[in-house]
């Protein structure tokens, strides 16, 4: 199945962000878009999450979304302005929430075509170096795996623990279905809320993933998202000082070119086999 060329994003690097509900997507994909934008990257964010919610530590509000905007004029597109649907955000990063349908009704894979379609017919996509697709929890269905069909390089968030990696499982199988059609493969796990690693390093070696960062459990993170705050202007915080450095790290890891993986998921059963303690 090839993907229609009005939705093609041929211009710039882009990444999408998956993981278990709650694992800290927008948080991580909110400092990694101000990392790429302090290497001196334009940067574009996308969230695709009903809940509109992965922006707002970047605009400092919850933004309307597309999906909102086009309701306003009952999905005439030609009448949606950039500046309805683009907000500016910290350190210069723009930033778009798809939005989705009602619950129980369509598809979110609808909401995030007419995203990028409306980016590319106003050209906001020519001039953007990294576009960061935040998408929602660990649903794999056809509508949210949609951000796959525009990615280079796509990026699973996990905490050292068995249910986030349990959803990383399924969410690998996932890329994996998609990359026979599309361009999409695995970048690696970003370890989140993790003293250590030994349970992901663990399931990495059974399926040929790796770890390209990892971000420990720090109360002062949790804070950022409740001042409405990227950890990038948390100050008089020594403790975010390393946080923030290995965000430009992986930020200049991403851009240099990180090299695709193969990776072969496992049966639950094995998963359920392979972690724990002896």
């Amino acid at each position: 199945m090839a993907l229609d060329p009005a939705t093609r994003i041929d211009t710039a690097k882009v990444f999408a962000v998956y993981g278990k509900g709650g694992i800290g997507k927008s948080t991580t994909s909110s400092n990694l878009s101000v990392a790429f934008a302090k290497l001196g990257k334009r940067v574009l964010q996308i969230g695709c999450d009903p809940k509109h919610d992965s922006t707002f530590t970047l605009t400092k509000r919850l933004v309307p979304t597309v999906i909102d905007i086009l309701e306003q004029v009952d999905f005439h597109a030609e009448e949606v302005r950039p500046e309805d649907f683009v907000f500016p955000g910290y350190a210069g990063v723009l930033c778009v929430e798809a939005g989705g349908p009602p619950a129980g009704t369509g598809c979110g894979g609808y909401v995030v075509g007419q995203t990028v379609k409306l980016l590319k017919e106003h050209h906001l996509l020519e001039e953007t170096d990294v576009v960061i697709f935040d998408v929602l929890g660990d649903v794999v269905c056809g509508g949210f795996a949609s951000p796959l069909q525009h990615a280079e390089r796509a990026l699973v968030v996990a905490a050292n623990d068995f249910d986030s990696i349990f959803a990383m499982n399924r969410i690998i199988a996932a890329i994996r279905a998609k990359a026979r059609n599309y361009d999409v493969r695995l970048g690696g796990v970003i370890a989140n809320r993790s003293a250590s690693c030994d349970q992901i390093d663990r399931f990495n070696d059974a399926v040929g993933l790796k770890t390209l960062a990892t971000f420990p459990d720090l109360d002062a993170i949790r804070k950022s998202r409740l001042r409405k705050s990227t950890l990038f202007e948390m100050e008089g915080l020594p403790e975010l000082d390393a946080v923030r450095e290995e965000y430009l790290r992986l930020a200049a890891l991403l851009w240099a070119g990180s090299a695709p993986l193969e990776v072969t998921s496992l049966k639950d059963r094995d998963i359920f086999d392979l972690l724990g303690f002896d």
